[in-house]
């Protein structure tokens, strides 16, 4: 949702911002296109990095569990089973947990339980990447469409009323499934996309240039 919102946002203010300038239709659609893809290969490559970022850090933090393991493991027994007592078990079953779980898989045990590293939740960079890119590219396809759909003439108002009701459907989904208020979620990104849009549109018409 994030990514398809900054992909509405940062196109439709770019298109507005072009059109309120004077552009020809031909020069705000390949604005607007541009504006995708550079948008994109953005959020994959800031993404990328910051997963990248979070995967080398807890290599390292496994690599260095390895290594406590071989050296000291009746230390990192101690440790699992104070991590079990933590969280209700009383000290002899804890004990016997930690040692029934480090007998088949030590390292995954302690990954999983002292680390808060699990196969599900194990950072992928790549796949984030893709990811923001995709809803990026989803986002700005909607004021990309209405640039092609829409006539030159009206096209400014289009752009935006078509952008605004998109970002008011997505910022309600978004409060929806993160069971906040479906309005207040509508109306906070609705709020920051027409601010976005009436700056660039302003700084368009003020110097009635390309961008």
């Amino acid at each position: 949702m994030l990514g398809a919102n900054d992909g509405t946002i940062s196109v439709a203010s770019l298109v507005v911002g072009v059109a309120a300038a004077g552009a020809p239709q031909g020069s705000i659609l390949l604005t607007a296109v541009a504006g995708m893809v550079s948008g994109a290969m953005s959020m994959a490559a800031g993404e990328y990095v910051s997963v990248q970022s979070q995967a080398d850090t807890e290599a390292a933090d496994i690599n260095t569990e390895k290594g406590e393991l071989k050296t000291d493991p009746e230390l990192e027994l101690t440790e699992l089973t104070a991590i079990y007592v933590s969280r209700g078990l009383d000290q002899p079953l804890a004990r016997l947990v930690a040692e029934r779980l480090m007998s088949n898989d030590a390292l995954g045990a302690h990954a999983r339980d002292e680390l808060g590293i699990t196969e599900t939740l194990r950072a992928r960079p790549i796949q984030a990447a893709l990811a923001s890119a995709l809803s990026f590219v989803a986002g700005a396809a909607v004021p990309i469409a209405t640039t092609l759909l829409a006539p030159p003439a009206y096209g400014v108002e289009v752009s935006s009323m078509t952008a605004l009701v998109t970002l008011v459907m997505l910022g309600g989904t978004a409060a929806y499934a993160g069971g906040a208020s479906v309005v207040r979620g509508a109306l906070r990104v609705a709020f920051w996309g027409t601010l976005a849009m009436g700056i660039t549109a302003g700084v368009g018409k003020l110097f009635s240039t390309f961008v």
